[in-house]
């Protein structure tokens, strides 16, 4: 049986060349532009701890979509000290607390796509994406229109994350 490729559609996401075709406004990439600037509300930065920060994703494949980012620029996993890996997963923790009250996510789906083979858009500066999940979530809207729906607007929601992230730390 071969399988039917004439049937399948690709995934067509038109936003993310935004992300591609942006210019930079260091010259670095954008997470260590997120990770130097005093301006958390313009890049979106939710909240910081002291080796990593919590970062809405702008170009998200879910409403909500969050990513814990180290404050050095690696690729590798190996390469993050004992401190960064602590950040890293207490900040997951955070966010999946975040988004449980923000959004009522139900579950999600967490995890790194390190290097071009692995899925990583910007493989230089490993990221984790922690992207909230609700059941029945998988409409027909993908399937019969090839339309993702993400149903609010990115700086709604990242007012409604600083809001309640501010609420969790006291």
């Amino acid at each position: 049986m071969d399988f039917p490729k004439e049937q399948l559609e690709s995934l067509w996401a038109p936003w993310r060349v935004e992300y591609f075709n942006r210019e930079r406004s260091t010259g670095e990439d954008f997470l260590a532009e997120a990770a130097s600037t005093s301006d958390d509300a313009a890049h979106l930065v939710v909240t910081r701890r002291q080796n990593a920060f919590l970062i809405l994703n702008k170009y998200p494949y879910a409403s909500g979509h969050l990513m814990v980012v180290p404050y050095r620029r690696t690729a590798q996993m190996e390469d993050l000290a004992d401190a960064e890996v602590l950040d890293l997963w207490r900040l997951s923790i955070h966010a999946q607390r975040l988004l449980r009250e923000v959004t009522k996510a139900e579950g999600f789906n967490i995890g790194f796509n390190l290097g071009s083979a692995g899925g990583a858009g910007f493989k230089e500066h490993l990221h984790l994406h922690i992207v909230p999940r609700w059941t029945g979530d998988q409409n027909f809207m993908p399937i019969l229109a090839g339309t993702r729906v993400i149903p609010e607007g990115l700086q709604p929601l990242y007012q409604r994350l600083v809001a309640a992230d501010r609420n969790q730390q006291g």
